[in-house]
């Protein structure tokens, strides 16, 4: 490293029992700082030390006053996070995210569950929390990882958890079976749990397991296939409809037209993974055309920036997007 343009610099921290937690297990979460920043990291006592070469010692400075900020609030800080508060410390930069989050008001947006506390780690995943605690009906599209499906069962919890709602509704259209459930093996349940298990993945990581169970059991917390919505009117409850992308524009209109009193619909989907087939068009891609500009109705779009999972993730859906927009060049 040339000297010229090393720079070293000093974090000092209140809570040294914190301080371990964001140094993490080993240390993995300073490697993971260091290797993808190109710097140096060493704790003493209450002070990191901080060496390297711009601008990888300023994006590590913002990436561990954010995550010790999060300890602070309660909040798990683990790999994932860890890697997203790095992309996000490089991209738009933490600090002006934060920013972003408290100008808008949105600063202290939060979802309080059992097991965990959510916060927003985008300033579009602080709107999409905000507009499904406050409108009856939201719609959001974007790509794999951007927190759809995770964020509308956190708000469901700590609404059925609060008393402000009777039941939580999780649905999915089973379109890899057609909705002909009867090919498949075992009953109904067993049918169409392989289609709805990343709802119950949602509920395990917001209630002890044994709370999802006995909500199950009582139909305060009711996970079904899209088909079986037909007929029902949906009264004081959230109603997630998840990978509406696969829901034909007939069962779209069949299931927003089922939200009863005090009652809450989230539709999610992703219109870069339609799975119906060739020549069908997709419920949510014409929804979003068809209910565009009717009041009462929100609309939140994520894109690759909004992805919180692996940091491939996100170049993952980047590269994707390229060549699809690549392709429609081309074909113009």
């Amino acid at each position: 490293m040339n000297s010229d343009t090393s720079l070293a610099i000093f974090l000092e921290f209140d809570d040294n029992q914190l301080l371990s937690i964001l140094v993490g297990p080993q240390d993995r979460n300073f490697y993971l700082i260091e290797q993808r920043l190109n710097v140096s990291l060493s704790l003493r006592g209450n002070h990191i030390a901080i060496n390297g070469a711009e601008p990888g010692v300023s994006s590590a400075k913002t990436a561990l006053v954010y995550l010790y900020k999060q300890l602070e609030k309660g909040l798990e800080v683990d790999s994932v996070v860890v890697e997203d508060a790095i992309r996000l410390a490089t991209t738009t930069g933490l600090l002006s995210q934060e920013e972003k989050l408290h100008n808008s008001g949105q600063a202290d947006v939060s979802i309080s569950t059992k097991l965990r506390n959510v916060l927003p780690r985008t300033a579009r995943q602080a709107d999409y929390i905000k507009h499904m605690q406050t409108s009856d009906l939201i719609f959001c599209d974007g790509p794999a990882g951007t927190g759809k499906t995770y964020l509308a069962v956190a708000v469901g919890v700590s609404l059925l958890l609060a008393g402000k709602i009777d039941k939580i509704i999780l649905s999915r259209p089973a379109v890899e079976a057609g909705e002909k459930l009867g090919f498949l093996p075992g009953d109904m349940r067993e049918k169409v749990d392989p289609y709805l298990r990343p709802l119950y993945d949602a509920l395990n990581d917001m209630l002890p397991a044994e709370q999802v169970l006995k909500y199950l059991g009582t139909g305060e917390i009711e996970v079904a296939p899209l088909a079986f919505m037909r007929g029902r009117t949906l009264s004081n409850a959230f109603v997630i409809l998840d990978e509406a992308q696969n829901a034909t524009p007939v069962q779209m209109k069949m299931f927003l037209t089922r939200l009863g009193s005090n009652s809450r619909m989230v539709v999610t989907g992703d219109q870069s993974q339609i799975d119906l087939p060739n020549g069908v068009l997709s419920g949510l891609k014409d929804a979003l055309v068809t209910l565009e500009g009717v009041e009462g109705i929100k609309f939140v779009f994520f894109n690759d920036k909004d992805v919180v999972r692996h940091p491939l993730v996100s170049r993952i859906v980047h590269a994707y997007d390229v060549k699809q927009r690549s392709a429609f060049n081309q074909g113009q």
